[in-house]
């Protein structure tokens, strides 16, 4: 399931950095896009603001086909307060332009799976697919406006795979 992880994370961050370079994040030093897992970090007080942050919160697991399916739920939270230069005013606008990324990001709704263990990655036999995004509400506490977009994300487990 790792490299079914990892193939949905790096396909969305590379998407991103095409899709916006300007939405990057610095994190321990190192400029890179705004997206980020979860659990590959430090916990957190508060969610990096105009980033987007997976959480893996769920899995089931279909075992009465020829491979196992795995179904896995990936939470995608993000927050902003909008520009300085607009003094917070612009945030409903700014959460509107991420939504409007993150859709973007998502589609094509699939990825060749890839094991990101070796170097190079290698591509593997079968591909990832996910859902269609679930937006919650908008929740806004304080000048932070944030959201949380849930996604189902499907693969089989293939020979070897742990």
């Amino acid at each position: 399931m790792q490299n079914a992880k990892d193939t949905f994370y790096i396909t969305l961050r590379t998407r991103l950095a095409a899709l916006n370079p300007s939405r990057t994040m610095t994190l321990r030093a190192v400029a890179r896009p705004g997206i980020l897992v979860a659990d590959a970090e430090p916990p957190m007080a508060q969610p990096i603001l105009d980033a987007f942050t997976l959480s893996w919160t769920g899995l089931q697991a279909d075992l009465q086909l020829p491979a196992i399916l795995a179904e896995m739920t990936c939470e995608i939270q993000y927050s902003t307060v909008g520009t300085q230069a607009n003094a917070g005013l612009d945030r409903g606008r700014a959460l509107e332009q991420m939504d409007y990324e993150l859709l973007r990001l998502l589609y094509p709704y699939s990825a060749q799976k890839m094991n990101y263990a070796r170097n190079p990655p290698e591509a593997m036999q079968t591909m990832v697919f996910w859902s269609e995004p679930e937006f919650g509400p908008a929740v806004t506490l304080r000048d932070r406006l944030s959201r949380i977009a849930k996604v189902m994300v499907f693969a089989f487990q293939e020979q070897g795979e742990q």
